[in-house]
């Protein structure tokens, strides 16, 4: 890998602290956010960002930090890339809205095909433009009942799908996602993931995928299921790579059984995990896919596409939105694709795994602590347990992630315990700031956890 970020003008690609985390002008932020922002809105790290490029983010007091979050897994192309900043210009300059549904425009067109292309599957597709994932998610729902003219959605433990309240309905995590915004809506059925690191040793992908089908046969009814909704490796439920076999028996159990498989590719999508999405690793190719985060290069812009035949079940003017598919947004999204693809930023994911995938088994095994090394490609995490347990450890996951913002290095927690640190370093970023950031980590957990 090398810095591809090299333009003048950008940011500088170092680790570069000049001040205490947080600085005086972040707390100053700090102060005046807590007069004016809702307290229910919460942030990971202490500081206030001004400027970002390549695989680093510069506060207000000028630290630099490597940036291993990607603002969670939206800036794979980098903070504020070239390309897409400058097809941004170029639209807000021609114009910034019309709404799709009134005025169409071609870039709306162009993202539609692009992702018809890309998603897997070489079957005759349509797509639509949204503004989030979980806008995504909701719509792959509406599509799904109204195609099968079935009720019954399929979700799974450790899921997240989004905050909206069809959307909660289908994340499994209660606090802070669900607590108290209930009644959600109805219809919603949850039922056992592949998670081998806590799962029966030995339990094959066809094993938990049969205890899966099992419950949906006999407490749904095969004939009442709409769709089954997974992410292919979940995201914030921890980063759980199911295990091989898991996936293809789901999606061949739906085609049995006349139910849409329906793929959220939102945090695992575009070039992520060494595929363009991580469907491909084993040759699924869903029904529908949801994919929002990385599609446009840090621009709110989120997709369904599916078999045309479904798609196109849906009455004209079922689907939309004020704001879906703005042509900013979609800009952003044609430069975001074409510096993928150019780039090859599925290799780039690739080599990422490659260089921290032993580094994290290698620390794995100098500590007691790390009960689990998972992902693929610049997707990777690890699981903090008790020493000799598989006993979440969330306290010790949080300090150790705070212990690496205080040095410079931006690092997310997820799963279902709290005790996952998950890495999602942007596809550009360079080796030597990859490097960095590993041995950062390295000395982070030498301090703060016990050795073998």
């Amino acid at each position: 890998m090398t810095d591809l970020l090299t333009e003048p003008g950008t940011v500088a690609q170092e680790r570069r602290l000049v001040t205490e985390l947080p600085g005086p002008r972040s707390r100053e932020l700090a102060s005046r956010r807590a007069g004016a922002v809702a307290s229910a809105v919460g942030s990971t790290l202490p500081i206030y960002v001004e400027r970002a490029g390549g695989g680093v983010v510069v506060d207000v007091d000028g630290n630099s930090l490597i940036d291993l979050g990607s603002g969670i897994a939206v800036t794979n192309v980098g903070n504020a890339a070239p390309e897409v900043v400058d097809a941004v210009r170029a639209q807000v300059a021609a114009f910034t809205h019309t709404c799709f549904m009134v005025g169409p425009y071609e870039g709306y067109v162009a993202v539609c095909e692009e992702l018809n292309r890309l998603t897997p599957g070489d079957h005759e597709k349509r797509s639509a433009l949204f503004n989030s994932g979980a806008e995504a998610v909701e719509n792959a729902v509406k599509v799904a009942r109204q195609a099968t003219k079935r009720s019954a959605i399929i979700v799974f433990d450790h899921a997240y799908h989004g905050r909206t309240n069809l959307t909660m309905a289908l994340t499994a995590k209660n606090m802070p996602y669900k607590n108290g915004f209930g009644p959600f809506a109805s219809e919603i059925y949850r039922v056992p993931m592949s998670y081998p690191f806590r799962d029966e040793p030995g339990m094959t992908g066809e094993q938990a995928a049969a205890r899966a089908i099992s419950l949906i046969e006999t407490q749904v009814g095969a004939a009442n299921v709409a769709g089954v909704l997974i992410e292919p490796i979940q995201g914030e439920g921890g980063f759980v790579v199911p295990a091989p076999g898991f996936l293809p028996a789901l999606a061949d159990w739906c085609r049995r059984s006349g139910a849409l498989f329906i793929a959220d590719e939102i945090q695992t999508g575009f070039c992520r995990t060494g595929q363009w999405f991580a469907s491909e690793h084993e040759g699924v190719v869903p029904d529908l896919v949801t994919t929002a985060k990385g599609i446009a290069g840090g621009l709110p812009l989120a997709a369904l596409t599916g078999r045309a035949e479904v798609m196109d079940a849906v009455h004209t003017g079922g689907l939309g939105g004020t704001y879906g598919g703005n042509p900013v947004a979609c800009a952003a999204a044609l430069a975001t694709i074409r510096t993928m693809r150019e780039r090859d930023l599925a290799g780039a994911a690739r080599a990422i795994e490659a260089t921290m995938l032993p580094r994290l088994k290698a620390l794995q095994e100098r500590t007691a602590v790390i009960g689990d090394v998972r992902g693929r490609g610049a997707m990777l995490a690890v699981e903090l347990v008790r020493p000799g347990t598989t006993e979440p450890d969330a306290e010790l996951t949080n300090r150790i992630s705070k212990a690496c913002h205080a040095q410079g290095v931006i690092t997310l927690t997820a799963g279902t315990f709290g005790n996952v640190l998950r890495f999602l370093p942007p596809l550009v970023i360079g080796q030597d700031l990859l490097t960095e950031a590993l041995d950062v980590l390295d000395a982070v957990f030498a301090e703060h956890a016990p050795a073998r």
